[in-house]
């Protein structure tokens, strides 16, 4: 989940970068630390699925105290375009916790009665106004994604995440305040009631979920989640919280925390980005594996600043013993790139389409 903290930061993003070996500061800070030991797969099946519950009951609990959700959102639609192949709605709800959540969602003209559907999360790259937008845009994808999916006959929901798009400048200090110093008002007011700006972004995501499993148009059995840089956080985040999601495909952000620390690269990643006390618990190793036994797969470069490479193996190794209690190994895959940045190429992107219509045909 990247951030504009300097220019150097931001070509970084764009352009490939070796990550530096472990610091002396943050040997130092890391020995002084209360970090719980690595993660490691139980023996038995019946082991992991009394553990994934504990798991995923701490994970939650160190997100905060959110506000419940409805178990529907209410939704208003804005608006509603016929785009020849495809309907493009636009919608917003009141999320119940200080704010209105705008979003699209695409719907194939020609499909089944109940289509696959993709719940498309966007990237941060500290491109505050850009938000869901990046559904209608080729920028950072070798095509738009929402026309693109919907062609393909997928129902694609994506919202503006807090504080991009429509939602830039929506803070609780108010609207002369945006992009990142908004970003950063909106985590420490979290942070004084009792919850987190990622638990908040999740909830909001979680609330989209609830609305896209809703419409008459989709096969609830059928959602899939992707996204790149933030938006692949969300995905491996999402898909830990939540099993109605089926599949998922990250690019980039494949982010071991500790790996990230060793390598002086905190800095690669915004504030709401952090979940305070997680280490004192587990590594995002820990989160990934609840996605088991469902498919998911990781396109990340070797060369990504955010997501050191070695950090990228140790997850591998930690969460494929879990997916072998199910039988199936081959369900969890991750992919890395050589000599790759933080980049979305057209030969990830191929691999994204082919393994949404493999996993969400029936």
């Amino acid at each position: 989940m990247k951030t504009p903290l300097s220019i150097a930061v931001a070509l970084a993003w764009l352009f490939p970068v070796m990550a530096e070996p472990q610091t002396d500061a943050a040997a130092r800070w890391a020995s002084k630390a209360e970090i719980a030991p690595d993660f490691a797969a139980p023996s038995t099946r019946a082991e992991w699925e009394t553990r994934r519950v504990a798991i995923r009951s701490e994970l939650l609990t160190l997100l905060g105290r959110l506000p419940p959700r409805p178990s529907v959102p209410t939704v208003k639609v804005v608006s509603r375009e016929d785009r020849g192949d495809y309907l493009l709605e636009k919608f917003r709800f009141d999320n119940g916790a200080g704010s209105v959540v705008p979003g699209y969602i695409f719907i194939p003209k020609h499909a089944p009665a109940k289509s696959p559907a993709i719940l498309y999360c966007h990237w941060h790259a500290g491109e505050y106004d850009l938000g869901k937008e990046e559904l209608l845009q080729s920028r950072h994808t070798p095509q738009a994604p929402g026309p693109a999916f919907a062609r393909r006959g997928y129902v694609v929901l994506g919202i503006d995440a807090s504080g991009f798009g429509e939602r830039n400048g929506s803070g609780p200090d108010g609207p002369a305040q945006r992009n990142n110093p908004a970003e950063e008002t909106a985590a420490k007011f979290n942070l004084w009631v009792g919850r987190t700006f990622w638990g908040m972004l999740l909830r909001d995501d979680l609330m989209a979920l609830d609305y896209l499993a809703s419409r008459p148009e989709v096969d609830p059995r059928r959602i899939g989640v992707t996204g790149m840089s933030m938006g692949a956080t969300r995905t491996w985040w999402l898909m830990a919280l939540d099993e109605r999601l089926k599949t998922g495909v990250a690019i980039a952000c494949m982010t071991r925390y500790q790996n990230l620390i060793a390598h002086g690269s905190i800095h690669e990643h915004s504030i709401g980005y952090f979940v305070p006390g997680m280490l004192n618990h587990f590594d995002s190793e820990a989160v990934i594996a609840l996605s088991a036994p469902r498919p998911i797969l990781f396109q990340t470069g070797d060369r990504d600043g955010g997501s050191p490479v070695d950090g990228i193996h140790a997850i591998e190794s930690a969460v494929r013993p879990v997916y072998a209690l199910y039988g199936r190994r081959d369900d969890f895959e991750s992919l890395v790139y050589p000599g790759l940045g933080h980049v979305y190429t057209a030969e990830m992107w191929a691999r994204t389409l082919t393994w949404m219509d493999v996993h969400l045909a029936n």
